[in-house]
């Protein structure tokens, strides 16, 4: 008896394993789980631990053995999506931005998000000018550490915190500035409201970059923001396409296909390929998900989606339904919070976001894409420096080339070598946000010059050869059909050859002995299945005695 509750116990513990997940402000939170429990099971108690009722906007993000990241599928198993060995480690992430987080219901979500984008910020995710970058650091300081006080804060004190990935003295001159005079008396939650309201009128904001190359071979980044699909290079973002206009994603291998109508006589297709089949796939669902969760008014308009090739090809994926909130208002209404977070806890969180951890969000598989808007109204509140014609193709984002990857530790982007060189070499050293802001400020005619550039370079694009055409699809879709008919037809021939060598055997199974009985069985066996074998047996014997004499 004791040996058999002893076994049984040994039993429970081996189907159990600890988790670990690492949370927005670098702190840890560690469950132990059943091997069999499903994401959802460990999501409901992250949200729980942090009384947090507004989980929409939030995943769990992994990395895999080959460093490729996933978001954590709520609806299966955990030990089945993880492909290491427990103890699990994962983050917690915000995985959609709202697309205005004042409207957010709770505080604790809105210091959530606030965290997201702090990190965004240091980890070049969240590319801005350098005076909009000064404004967003002074608000980070004032809610970290509130109004200036000299007998605290001495001479400098701003170098003391990590905003960006890097910067200047003047730049941190400017965020003293800033901090000292004109954000006196604000108080911690109105600062961070603050940031993210300056931070959502930002190109970049919500972007979660994927490396890629065009169809000439150079590097890009791809995103999917609130405000829909965005492809940026360099310091440009070549295309917006907002969420109404995106028609169809679709992934073959490494190459990923965006279809849209930007008017009723215009449809475009746009070609990337990834560094990895894999990372293909995760930009494919990142697509389907965003564009579910932004698009779709009711859950119930969610529906399975598939990619590539029919039968063979390509992956079956439904987006949970749970997931998609009514556009009208970004956050869901919840019952009582239990509890908030302390603000004294808050405080604690130091600025500086220097952990590897980070590894995790922001390994190679995702890329940077600039936010497309719902409306003129948008438009003009980020302040574009060109027509609308000119906006819906080409805008300047920043004073510096967009390349997230220059914070990162060593990921697949290094690896895959999806970086732009050119922007690495030009100018030797890597340049802070303020020395790009001196040579930024050119005169009329030269940002007259790099705007005609950057068209003759969309012409260019355009000229290059067209993705493939309906021809095109519908001959992939004949092979398929093809391929399906030719392996059915296969296992059917092998399936009749089985069924015969049952037949013939000496098993005494009833169903067998049936068949035997049958006459249709009787004239195979004599007029088909005895000569054949005798004319087997004639040509083996020919054979040995063949080789025999030899």
């Amino acid at each position: 008896m004791l040996s058999r509750l002893m076994s049984s116990s040994i039993r429970s513990l081996d189907r159990e394993c600890n988790c670990t997940v690492r949370l927005l402000d670098d702190s840890e939170y560690t469950c132990t789980i059943q091997r069999d429990a499903k994401g959802q099971y460990l999501f409901d108690v992250i949200c729980h631990h942090l009384n947090l009722l507004e989980k929409d906007y939030f995943g769990i993000r992994y990395v895999d053995p080959d460093k490729q990241r996933h978001w954590l599928e709520f609806t299966k198993s955990i030990a089945k999506q993880i492909k290491s060995q427990p103890p699990f480690t994962m983050c917690l992430r915000v995985k959609f931005y709202p697309p205005d987080p004042a409207a957010l219901k709770e505080e604790i979500t809105r210091y959530l998000v606030f965290l997201q984008v702090k990190r965004d910020l240091y980890h070049g995710r969240l590319l801005c000018k350098t005076s909009d970058a000064a404004l967003l650091a002074a608000y980070i300081l004032q809610a970290e550490i509130g109004d200036h006080d000299p007998g605290k804060h001495p001479e400098g004190y701003s170098s003391k915190f990590q905003f960006f990935p890097k910067h200047s003295e003047k730049l941190e001159r400017r965020i003293a500035d800033i901090h000292k005079t004109e954000l006196i008396g604000q108080i911690p939650e109105i600062s961070e409201l603050n940031f993210l309201q300056k931070a959502q009128n930002l190109e970049t904001y919500g972007v979660d970059p994927h490396p890629c190359k065009d169809v000439s071979g150079n590097p890009a980044f791809l995103a999917f923001t609130p405000f829909g699909f965005t492809v940026l290079q360099g310091n440009r973002r070549v295309h917006l396409l907002n969420w109404e206009e995106v028609t169809k994603l679709k992934f073959e291998a490494k190459t990923f296909h965006v279809y849209a109508n930007q008017t009723e006589d215009k449809k475009i297709i746009l070609t990337f390929f990834a560094p990895t089949p894999e990372a293909c796939k995760h930009l494919w669902k990142c697509g389907v998900e965003n564009q579910a969760f932004y698009k779709l008014e009711k859950s119930s308009q969610v529906r399975t989606v598939s990619s590539s090739n029919l039968f063979f090809k390509g992956s079956r994926f439904r987006y949970r339904a749970g997931m998609v909130p009514s556009r009208s208002c970004p956050s869901i209404t919840h019952g009582p919070r239990l509890t908030s977070v302390p603000r004294t806890r808050r405080r604690a969180v130091h600025i500086s976001i220097m952990e590897g951890l980070e590894s995790l969000r922001d390994s190679a598989h995702s890329t940077p894409v600039r936010s497309v808007s719902h409306g003129d109204s948008f438009m003009s509140s980020r302040g574009s420096m060109m027509d609308s014609s000119e906006a819906s193709t080409s805008a300047v984002i920043s004073d510096e080339a967009y390349s997230p990857s220059d914070s990162m530790l060593s990921t697949p982007v290094a690896e895959h070598g999806m970086e732009n060189p050119l922007n690495r070499h030009l100018n030797g050293a890597p340049r802070s946000v303020e020395d790009k802001e001196s040579e930024a400020g050119a005169s009329k005619e030269g940002q007259t010059a790099e705007f005609s550039s950057g068209r003759r370079a969309l012409r260019l694009v355009k000229s290059r050869p067209a993705p493939p055409s309906d021809a095109e699809e519908l001959n992939k879709f004949i092979l398929s059909v093809l391929r399906l008919f030719l392996v059915t037809i296969g296992l059917l021939f092998a399936l009749l050859l089985l069924l015969i060598m049952l037949t013939e055997s000496d098993l005494d199974i009833a169903f067998l002995r049936d068949i035997r009985k049958t006459p249709e069985f009787q004239q195979f066996h004599f007029e088909y299945f005895c000569p054949l074998r005798r004319w087997f047996a004639c040509k083996l014997r020919w054979m040995g005695g063949f080789l025999i004499s030899k």
